[in-house]
């Protein structure tokens, strides 16, 4: 019995050390744990802090693809959202929502500023305070005239006035960066343009007041555009730390815009629990589609982004016809088969040409020649000579 009991004692002091030697390494295993965790999160905290790796953090998450797949989702659910602020909820205000939009943007920045999410801005030595209070100020313009251009026209005339953007960003981007595109490029925008012209033109309707903001908006459109793709791709701004930078200076000016754009009444609009949700929530869409028109602006370039509002009024079109039993008449689905062409014809000739670039900046290494062993028994150097592809 004593025998049994000192065997016992022996064992337990065994598995005992056993144990205590498993937990200490278990802990030693989740501390390394923590700790690779705590150092991972501080190298993506320090990397958010220089514009530099903002920059390149948000090139690693919103590639191209990724940037106008989201840009494309929240401008279907923003149009649907705004034809019924504008449409059942009756609030026929465009450039006053266009403020809502902005100011709830800024606030929602404000929020992340507070709370260090917000990419920090590159030095103020990059970039002029003048390139920012220009963008500001065409920002106001061009969305403030989108709106009142689709209020007091249709659909149809307004993707017509759109058209005129594409030759416009050419045009400006070859006069101020000496920006060149290619023939077939060309070509494949004018088949994409043409197809559009043809897919609405049943539904021309404006008037002289309508089409002269139609008109007017086109300029600001394309700069605005250009700047966007430009600062961020050139000065690496990211897209956030940019509208921080922008959106007060939008602000201002939809605040001088109103008295001019929108007609009187606003005093008296019926602001139940109803219309100010619909009105919230087209706030919200509108933050989301100034952050992804400005991520994919950054990842492609204005042309691209163009072309990817154009895809968006066909693919509504056609989705229309198969999907909800709409009849648009064969002339205008044959213009929107048309531009869809044109558009994967374009997007094809993209992906070329960014395949290229690529192979351009891997460097080529030739065939490593050594050089003869000396007679002494040494070892004879090695001569390698790398030459980089043009």
């Amino acid at each position: 019995m004593q025998f049994s009991s000192v065997g016992m004692g022996f064992l337990d002091c065994l598995v005992g050390a056993e144990a205590r030697k498993s937990i200490k390494r278990k802990d030693s295993d989740a501390g390394e744990a923590g700790k690779a965790l705590e150092e991972l999160r501080g190298s993506l905290y320090n990397e958010l802090r220089t514009a530099e790796g903002a920059k390149r953090q948000q090139q690693r998450f919103c590639r191209p693809a990724v940037a106008m797949s989201f840009n494309f989702f929240v401008s279907v659910g923003i149009i649907l959202t705004n034809k019924l602020v504008m449409g059942k909820v009756g609030f026929n205000f465009p450039v006053f929502l266009t403020l809502i939009h902005y100011t709830v943007a800024w606030v929602l920045l404000a929020f992340f500023k507070a709370l260090s999410w917000l990419p920090v801005s590159p030095p103020s030595k990059t970039t002029p305070s003048s390139a920012l209070f220009t963008l500001g100020t065409i920002m106001a313009f061009a969305s403030g005239l989108a709106n009142t251009s689709l209020k007091y026209n249709s659909v149809g005339f307004y993707q017509m006035a759109k058209i005129a953007v594409t030759p416009t960003i050419v045009l400006a981007e070859f006069v101020v960066f000496r920006k060149t595109i290619s023939f077939k490029k060309v070509l494949a925008l004018v088949v994409v343009s043409t197809g559009v012209a043809v897919a609405t033109v049943t539904d021309l309707e404006f008037s002289a007041f309508g089409a002269c903001i139609a008109i007017a908006w086109i300029i600001p459109s394309a700069i605005n555009k250009i700047l966007w793709s430009n600062l961020q791709q050139q000065a690496n701004w990211t897209a956030l730390a940019l509208m921080w930078k922008t959106t007060p200076i939008t602000i201002c000016f939809l605040v001088a815009l109103m008295p001019w754009l929108d007609p009187p009444g606003l005093l008296l609009f019926k602001w139940d629990i109803n219309n100010a949700s619909a009105i919230l929530v087209s706030a919200l869409l509108g933050f989301l589609l100034q952050w992804s028109g400005a991520l994919a602006l950054g990842a492609t370039s204005a042309t691209s982004h163009v072309v990817l509002g154009q895809f968006k009024t066909c693919v509504i079109l056609v989705g229309g016809y198969l999907l909800l039993d709409s009849d648009p008449g064969p002339v205008s689905l044959s213009g929107a088969v048309v531009a869809l062409a044109g558009m994967s014809a374009y997007t094809l000739l993209n992906l070329n040409e960014s395949k290229d670039n690529s192979n351009k900046q891997i460097p080529m290494q030739d065939p490593v020649s050594k050089s003869k062993t000396s007679e002494n028994g040494n070892e004879g150097s090695t001569v390698t000579n790398t030459t980089n592809e043009v």
